[in-house]
């Protein structure tokens, strides 16, 4: 049920009808039926009236309990409401459930039960005694996961039963609600390095829009444009009203990529090498968000998140709040790509300079070495965060048997300007921010700071 929306379940007009009350015989109830069907033929074969009198009642009673509990009619309706809808993977949500009965009678013994996932816990069940009529009863129960998605809750289903216990009818509302688990998330240190380009960090470009100093270059006039700006060489040029342009500071853009490959990692699980760099990801994009960067979320096949706006990047602080919530809803779900390589990132990256890249690379070959080397000259700055995925799932060091270290690799990047930050099991992240911070002052420090640094200060 989503919250705040009733869903309602009224006995006695159920689909089904009788034949489903009689489906809901328990272990009991059908006990007794067939031992009053045997007393009966018993007491036929054996002419004993007393024993038939015994058989009947046996056999009636769980019939009587089918029909009354068919028979009674009150109406319940149902609200779900979760707190909070999205949460962090590790932390928990609550459940609030609020039963309402409707009808003029009181109902009977209700036995409440949600459906979750398993992955969320185990299955709620609630007794409710009594419910008067008008009433209501509230109660709630907690979820957790440690792994990201999103799974469905619901629906509600209610168990009735008579008083015997001859008899239990199961009852389902239609609606359910929709948690989404998203990457944990770490507060990264803010660091402040030299060094001043345009549209970074102090380093702002400046775009045309509607307030700021004046340009020469004029546009026509607009509805609730100052007459103030009129340019009235231009108006007498072009025969109609223009006016002069105005300019405002640029927000800063950053692209946080994501290598979702699954030739580039191994291992499965919350502690593997894939969901630290998922982490990693939502991290960095959240970060950024907060420093005031317009971002974007793309990942090796790519699909970039928001996708909309200023070329797919967030524009307002609102659209950043409400891009950051779908990117974090895109990182709760992403999985493994088919393993096109990352090539299609590359093809989203070579249109224009984009900005600060950070990237979140698995294994690399010679070839998706070359391809992210590629993408460095078409970013003002670009970090890279390498995982060894044979480290992280204690496998064999790819030197010892023979393969190209992983060192040559690292090395071309860095050559291509990338700022590179291997990455070991159960690395910090914030410890390896900072490292990425140090390594770009040293750089800058022995002379190279125009070819591997974040200008005018990165995070």
């Amino acid at each position: 049920m989503a919250a705040g929306e009733p869903g309602a379940v009224q006995d006695g007009s159920s689909k089904g009808g009788l034949r489903a009350a009689l489906g809901g015989l328990t272990t009991r109830g059908r006990s007794f039926l067939a031992a009053g069907v045997a007393a009966a033929v018993c007491a036929y074969v054996l002419g004993q009236a007393d024993l038939l009198r015994v058989g009947l009642l046996l056999a009636v009673l769980p019939l009587v309990c089918v029909i009354v509990l068919y028979r009674t009619r009150y109406r319940v309706t149902g609200t779900r409401r979760l707190s909070p809808s999205r949460v962090p993977a590790g932390s928990e949500a609550r459940v609030h459930l609020r039963m309402d009965n409707v009808s003029r009678l009181p109902t009977g013994l209700l036995m409440l039960q949600d459906r979750v996932p398993y992955v969320l816990g185990p299955r709620p069940r609630f007794v409710l005694d009594r419910v008067e009529a008008g009433g209501r009863r509230e109660v709630s129960y907690r979820v957790r996961s440690d792994l990201r998605g999103r799974y469905p809750l619901g629906p509600l289903q209610l168990r009735l039963s008579d008083p015997f216990g001859m008899c239990e009818l199961t009852r389902s509302f239609s609606a359910y609600d929709t948690l989404v688990v998203i990457p944990r998330t770490v507060p990264l240190p803010a660091l402040r390095l030299a060094g001043e380009a345009s549209g970074y960090g102090d380093g702002r470009q400046r775009s045309l829009a509607l307030a700021g100093e004046d340009d020469i270059i004029p546009r026509g006039y607009r509805h609730g444009d100052d007459l103030r700006r009129v340019h009235w060489r231009s108006t007498a040029r072009y025969g109609e009203l223009m006016v002069r342009r105005e300019e405002q500071p640029q927000r800063a853009r950053c692209t946080v990529l994501l290598d979702t490959r699954q030739v580039g990692y191994a291992g499965a699980g919350p502690d593997s090498a894939f969901e630290w760099a998922v982490s990693g990801a939502a991290s960095a994009l959240v970060h950024m968000l907060e420093r005031g960067f317009a971002v974007r979320l793309l990942t090796d096949d790519g699909n970039a998140v928001p996708g909309d706006g200023s070329d797919g990047f967030a524009g307002s602080t609102q659209e950043s709040a409400d891009s950051a919530g779908l990117m974090l809803d895109t990182l709760a779900v992403v999985g493994h790509s088919d393993g096109g390589g990352l090539s299609r990132a590359h093809d989203v990256l070579r249109g224009s300079n984009e900005g600060l890249l950070i990237a979140f690379f698995g294994d690399l070959d010679e070839e998706q070495t070359s391809v992210a080397a590629r993408m460095r000259q078409r970013a003002g700055a670009a970090v890279a965060f390498v995982l060894d995925s044979a480290r992280w799932s204690g496998g064999p060091d790819p030197s010892a048997v023979g393969a190209v270290p992983a060192e040559k690799r690292l090395r071309q990047l860095r050559e291509a300007g990338w700022v590179v930050v291997p990455v070991e099991p159960g690395a910090d992240l914030p410890a390896l921010w900072q490292l990425a911070g140090q390594m770009r002052a040293d750089t800058q420090s022995a002379g190279n700071g125009g070819s591997t640094g974040f200008p005018g200060g990165w995070s």
